[in-house]
């Protein structure tokens, strides 16, 4: 069952938001010795890798990953990358050899190949053959969207096998992009998605409710997902 906790403010939620990321961090250390962790962009992010960065005082066995990339150059103000350097990874002093960003300035088709390699290659597979994160960290939009996977796109049905897809019409500027597959959110040990804000009141409403690809963030496992939402982004029936 997914697991739901709102909170009063956008700062609550990052304060909570990177007090789970930092256990899940541990957690995973002491079980088997890395902890592969995966980053999104957006504001609630944002403020959430800031609070971690300062407080992630041992960094030693994190792996950094991303759940998505615009296709543009890492120091673009609108690159995930450069958002996750400038208040995680830098503070934290998380090596560059840690850090695997998705080369978006390759174009979609080639950047989604050689991080579909690096995945295989350095992350281990779990029973469906698929690199296993333990921990994804998501924002999700208006319309339900999480990573790059949006309302009815065909990359939603690029099959379990698939890890990492090519982005070229995204209904959001820029338009080509990398994410993650539906397939590997759905194999990491956990998701945590983050909201707030007034604006992402249905699509939180909407993913917890019956599983639907007009609603991407409905086709995470829910029994991996933990989601934190201030009061204005709560589900209807919760909501104050």
């Amino acid at each position: 069952m997914t697991r739901l906790t709102t909170l009063p403010d956008p700062e609550a939620v990052a304060v909570r938001a990177a007090a789970e990321i930092a256990r899940h961090l541990r957690d995973a250390r002491e079980q088997r010795g890395v902890a592969q962790l995966a980053l999104s962009g957006g504001t609630t992010p944002a403020r959430t890798y800031e609070l971690l960065g300062a407080e992630l005082t041992d960094s030693e066995g994190v792996e950094v990953w991303f759940a998505d990339e615009r296709c543009v150059p890492p120091e673009d103000g609108q690159s995930n990358y450069r958002l996750a350097a400038e208040t995680l990874l830098s503070p934290a002093a998380i090596p560059p050899e840690r850090v695997h960003r998705m080369e978006g300035e390759l174009g979609p088709g080639e950047g989604a190949r050689r991080y579909a390699e690096q995945l295989r290659g350095l992350v281990s597979s779990g029973d469906e053959d698929l690199p296993v994160l333990d921990l994804i960290v998501l924002g999700i939009g208006p319309d339900g969207h999480v990573a790059s996977l949006f309302p009815d796109a065909p990359t939603l049905d690029a099959g379990e096998g698939a890890i990492c897809l090519a982005v070229s019409d995204s209904p959001k500027p820029p338009p080509e992009r990398i994410t993650l597959s539906l397939a590997v959110l759905r194999a990491a040990r956990r998701c945590l998605l983050l909201a707030s804000g007034v604006g992402k009141a249905e699509a939180i409403s909407a993913a917890l409710h019956e599983p639907s690809r007009h609603v991407p963030a409905s086709l995470l496992r829910r029994e991996r997902l933990t989601v934190i939402a201030d009061d204005a982004a709560s589900p209807a029936p919760i909501r104050k």
